[in-house]
């Protein structure tokens, strides 16, 4: 991804529901009907969009929560990010 990603805010779709069940949560694309289930990072990853916070700063939040390295939370937070992008889940705008 760009180097301008990491400074983007990340806000869920309009199209998005969610339900979080146990530490997990299960997302619902109204438009698609297509069901996608996040794992606890997932999840906290999905909490950390919901409060519409640029990818760094969801990095940061990470590293702060989980042991973690930076290179690894960046890489899970990159992956996930495209996946929900691609599902039609979250959106991108600028800061």
């Amino acid at each position: 991804m760009s180097r301008d990603f990491w400074k983007l805010t990340l806000t869920p779709s309009p199209d998005a529901l969610h339900q979080s069940l146990g530490g997990e949560t299960v997302l619902l694309n109204l438009r698609t009907e297509q069901y996608f289930g996040l794992d606890e990072t997932g999840t906290r990853i999905w909490e950390l969009i919901l409060a519409s916070h640029s990818p760094e700063a969801i990095v940061d939040q990470l590293l702060a929560e989980f042991d973690v390295e930076r290179s690894q939370a960046a890489a899970d937070v990159e992956r996930l990010v495209a996946e929900l992008e691609q599902a039609g889940l979250v959106e991108r705008a600028e800061r």
